[in-house]
């Protein structure tokens, strides 16, 4: 039962569950009804894999409640505001991935894939759950060694024992399983070598950007870099499998196929996430220059500087990425030739596609950067501009945020400021670039055959409509909020879920015009729905990162 409970202040009012406690408050209720939800929807053979997520679940949800109700100092300087959200952050990756093995089941026994494919993703399964466990075993002792007489030191106990029994169930699984043709033993290796990765990883992060990010935001970050490159890796390996090592250990049975636009977006990617660590040596160079050069030269450093940057990058993007792109991928031309030829092959379509993005950006910069200026509208607001804006552009695509790089960069960057919350910090904006990738990575993981066609949607739905809506509605006429130190109101979430199921209603009659067979029932989606607005409403995480991931693995099953 619930009580309503009633607390004046500023003609506002708090609402929460009377046995609202510590152990079980409103984030981690929605995320171990999240994991039920995956757990019902499991067949006989991912009965495993369910079990090692429920593991890692008890571990990180044991963790996590250890960090929050800890009184001693903190382990790392995370930003200001937010909970630890560790078990948001363990089981984020590992659910969706769980999800699509859910849906490739499905079209396995319709005979849409080959086996091949639901092998592959099973080996990702389990070397995002050995990094998710390696970096709860991590955080575990760091915990464990600071605060060894701590009250809550039985939630790093219980998490190491949880933490064990997992171990022995991926253990298990990896070494009694055929994935790609791989030996146990390098399956094995594999997936420890994505746990070390990870582990260096999250330190390095908390270490670079203090005050930047939680533990979980951080977490979820780690884990898809590692994935990530770890599958370029693999896509490397698997390349050069016959001069590295035997056909005994790596077989030609690994044929994933791929398309030519998932390869150029991997590896612009991979390009764009590798070249600021070549770009901090390249201005290292630059700044010793400089302090040896004349104050004549010094003038031009800014611009120096600059022109220094375009022409790296573009060799990072023109030649050193493009010939990884070639070596991976039969490409029948140079991948940038390819992507011209992929434009204006139907002018009327992408060329006229292309002009609108750039027209969008213009008016996007020069407008909205006027209007936050010059009107008292509330930053809440004036933040729904720019999801508007991502919504405009995320019919099919990514725009990568431009760095503060003249003669483009100042405007650029007033703009993106002019849109920033407490997120974000001088060091790193989180909020804008998540906002893009949450929109991108539902896009990016739906392509090939997919029998949900609402998947595709997720980051524009629950982000573009869903979270602009609450947000709109809460900040204007909401009065019942969810907690008492929280700003989230029940009217503003009401408005989301309404709005994100009324456009699927919109949307769903569109998709059946052209060709998709539905087979989306409206329970499940009126599900996923709540479930992804609730979290909106009670995390203190990045909503921009979560949401559109955790409503996509529901959009899934």
């Amino acid at each position: 039962m619930r009580d309503l409970i009633l607390f004046p202040r500023k003609t506002r009012f708090w609402w929460r569950p009377s046995m609202t406690t510590s152990f079980l408050n409103g984030e981690r209720a929605v995320v171990v009804f999240f994991i039920c939800r995956i757990l019902y929807s499991l067949t006989f053979s991912l009965l495993s894999h369910g079990l090692a997520l429920s593991l890692l679940a008890l571990a990180s949800f044991s963790l996590d409640i250890s960090f929050d109700s800890s009184n001693s100092p903190s382990l790392f300087r995370t930003r200001p505001g937010a909970s630890s959200g560790i078990l948001l952050g363990a089981v984020t990756l590992p659910s969706l991935l769980l999800s699509k093995l859910v849906q490739l089941s499905r079209e396995f026994s319709l005979a849409q894939l080959h086996l091949e494919e639901i092998q592959y993703l099973t080996l990702q399964y389990w070397a995002t759950s050995a990094s998710a466990c390696s970096v709860v075993l991590f955080l575990a002792f760091a915990r464990r060694r600071r605060a060894p007489s701590s009250p809550s030191h039985w939630g790093v106990r219980f998490s190491l024992c949880s933490i064990f029994f997992q171990a022995l169930v991926s253990v298990a699984a990896l070494a009694t399983t055929s994935q790609i043709g791989l030996h146990p033993a390098l399956k094995l290796m594999w997936a420890l070598c994505h746990g070390l990765a990870s582990v260096k990883l999250i330190q390095h992060f908390l270490r670079t950007f203090p005050s930047c990010a939680s533990i979980g935001e951080t977490f979820l970050v780690t884990s898809g870099i590692v994935l990530y490159f770890g599958d370029m890796l693999l896509l490397t390996i698997k390349k050069l499998h016959g001069l590295l090592m035997s056909s005994e250990l790596v077989t030609a049975e690994y044929e994933i196929s791929r398309s030519e636009i998932s390869i150029i977006i991997q590896g612009l990617v991979l390009g764009l996430l590798l070249y600021p660590i070549a770009l901090k040596y390249i201005l290292q160079i630059w700044e010793w220059f400089i302090s040896t050069a004349s104050a004549e030269a010094r003038r031009y450093c800014e611009i120096g500087r600059s022109l220094m940057f375009v022409a790296s990058l573009g060799i990072v993007l023109i030649l050193i990425v493009p010939s990884w792109m070639q070596f991976v991928h039969e490409f029948r031309m140079h991948p940038f030739f390819w992507v011209l030829s992929f434009v204006f092959s139907e002018p009327s379509k992408r060329l006229t596609l292309c002009i609108y993005w750039v027209c969008i950006i213009c008016v996007s910069v020069l407008r909205f950067y006027n209007i936050s200026k010059n009107s008292k509208i509330e930053r809440i607001l004036l933040r729904k501009y720019y999801h508007l804006m991502a919504v405009s552009m995320f019919l099919p695509a990514l725009i990568f945020q431009v760095w503060r790089i003249w003669p483009l960069g100042h405007p650029i960057n007033q703009f993106m400021n002019a849109f920033t919350d407490h997120r974000d910090s001088d060091l790193l904006i989180v909020s804008h670039f998540s906002l893009l990738l949450g929109c991108a990575l539902p896009i990016w993981m739906s392509t090939g055959y997919n029998d949900r066609p609402l998947a595709p949607f997720a980051g524009i739905l629950s982000l573009g409509i869903g979270d602009t809506m609450a947000s709109m509605v809460g900040h204007k006429y909401g009065v019942l909020r969810w907690s008492k130190t929280g700003k989230k109101t029940v009217e503003g979430t009401a408005a989301g879920i309404t709005s994100v199921l009324a456009a699927c209603s919109l949307l769903l009659p569109l998709l059946a015009s052209t060709g998709y067979i539905l087979t989306q029932h409206w329970f499940s989606l009126l599900l996923a729905v709540t479930v992804s607005g609730l979290l909106e409403a009670y995390t203190t995480q990045l909503d921009n990162a979560f949401i559109p991931l955790f409503f996509y693995s529901l959009l899934c099953l």
